[in-house]
């Protein structure tokens, strides 16, 4: 079951709107708007681009964690089957 999105009035007297999932939990809150219609669009715009956006990783590292290094691409050992019949097989 996906998430349900939420528009509320802040303290302030703002539009907020929330991602809440169906178990109660919030997952993001957003900033303010001064009307439903401008909540309204920037749920769409949320929905548009979330389902595929890449995650990028801005958090420090935690002391004592060493993180090794990712192969490099072109020194990866590539292993496949090979088949009889082609080319070089005996």
């Amino acid at each position: 079951m996906a998430g349900t999105f939420e528009l509320f009035v802040d303290e302030d007297s703002q539009i907020r709107f929330r991602l809440v999932m169906p178990d109660g939990h919030v997952l993001a809150v957003s900033g303010q708007f001064t009307d439903k219609q401008e909540a309204a669009a920037a749920i769409a715009e949320v929905r548009e681009c979330a389902g595929t956006g890449l995650i990028r990783d801005v958090a420090p590292t935690p002391p004592g964690i060493v993180l090794a290094a990712a192969p490099h691409p072109r020194y990866t050992v590539r292993r496949s089957a090979r088949r009889l019949g082609t080319v070089g097989a005996a």
